[in-house]
């Protein structure tokens, strides 16, 4: 289980972003969190991933702290690819840092070989995002925070990236927090849905997720 107690986030001299934000994600469950711009979405994201440090409260995984080095059970994944990757590497190197994706995964996802040898900034937004997010699925990542991950996409990219997605957790039990303004995306993805706004989180909405389909833009 992933928790986070009571988690306190401020910036400079601002009102706090999040003020007492609890959350709880299951193995194999799928929450959304939408938003309005600037609620904290992201703020929280990187809090569950332990890329940002909260001024009150922890998150905890399985009752233990988040480590600090090493394999980061729970990985964000940005709206923007390319600032999760090293412009100076290759593709091939990015997506394999930390593990050898196997090629029906990399089929899974619509990684094409010619893109191995570009560096990121030849690719699309679109693509790049892909290789991102097959990067972040390391045997030993527990939960992902999709954030944003598929606003840059075409309707039809959007539904494979979210099929292949699907089919990884489902076969690891992989807990997703989907944050997206999309609402009818976290409808049909997601049995939770959560509302960010005024630092705290409002109402936990049940739904029945369906298999992701394209939506139009």
């Amino acid at each position: 289980m992933l928790n986070a107690h009571h988690l306190q986030a401020s910036f400079a001299d601002q009102p706090p972003i999040l003020d007492d934000v609890s959350l709880s994600l299951a193995p194999g469950e799928w929450v959304g969190l939408n938003g309005d711009s600037g609620a904290g979405k992201s703020t929280l994201g990187k809090l569950l991933a332990g890329h940002l440090m909260p001024q009150a409260g922890y998150v905890q995984v399985d009752g233990a702290a988040l480590p600090a080095r090493g394999l980061r059970p729970v990985q964000w994944l940005p709206q923007s690819p390319e600032l999760a990757v090293n412009p100076r590497w290759r593709v091939k190197r990015i997506l394999e840092e930390a593990w050898t994706p196997p090629y029906a995964l990399r089929d899974a996802f619509g990684i094409e070989p010619g893109w191995l040898n570009r560096y990121p900034q030849a690719l699309s937004g679109g693509e790049l995002q892909r290789v991102n997010v097959l990067r972040a699925l390391v045997p030993g990542v527990r939960y992902l925070v999709a954030d944003e991950i598929s606003s840059m996409l075409d309707p039809l990219t959007q539904l494979a990236l979210w099929q292949a997605l699907r089919q990884v957790a489902e076969a690891r039990g992989l807990g997703v927090l989907v944050i997206s303004h999309d609402e009818a995306l976290l409808k049909r993805l997601c049995t939770r849905r959560l509302r960010l706004s005024e630092g705290r989180l409002h109402g936990a909405q049940s739904a029945t997720a369906k298999a992701p389909q394209a939506t139009s833009r």
